[in-house]
């Protein structure tokens, strides 16, 4: 009997979905999307990630950050922890990864076995 694994991933990605912890992470989202000061935050907020991941690939082919590239990250990051909204929303965001988390070490169990003959 040949296995479709991509079957089985997207019966869990609609399982996933209808989990407790997605389903909260919906509620934070679109709770903070009423609060348009906080909504704007997040945006700026995840623009500001982006610049990091490339600020970290600059300084690992041995470029410069730019003290403005570096201040305003920090600038972004310390307003998105006063907003009570958007850390509710990163809260449940880490109870979802925590979960995903969990299920990749189920799926890559075999792996593990493997190499821990």
């Amino acid at each position: 009997m040949a296995v479709n694994i991509y079957d089985t991933a997207n019966k869990m990605e609609e399982e996933l979905r209808e989990t407790t912890e997605y389903k909260n992470l919906v509620a934070a989202y679109t709770e903070m999307k009423k609060d348009q000061k906080a909504y704007d935050l997040f945006k700026d907020f995840q623009e500001v990630q982006e610049v990091q991941v490339n600020l970290q690939q600059k300084q690992m082919n041995g470029e410069e950050m730019s003290d403005d590239e570096m201040s305003h990250a920090r600038e972004i990051a310390s307003q998105v922890g006063d907003v009570d909204v958007i850390k509710s929303l990163m809260d449940k965001e880490r109870a979802l990864n925590q979960l995903l988390n969990d299920i990749n070490q189920i799926i890559t169990k075999p792996v593990q076995d493997l190499y821990h003959d």
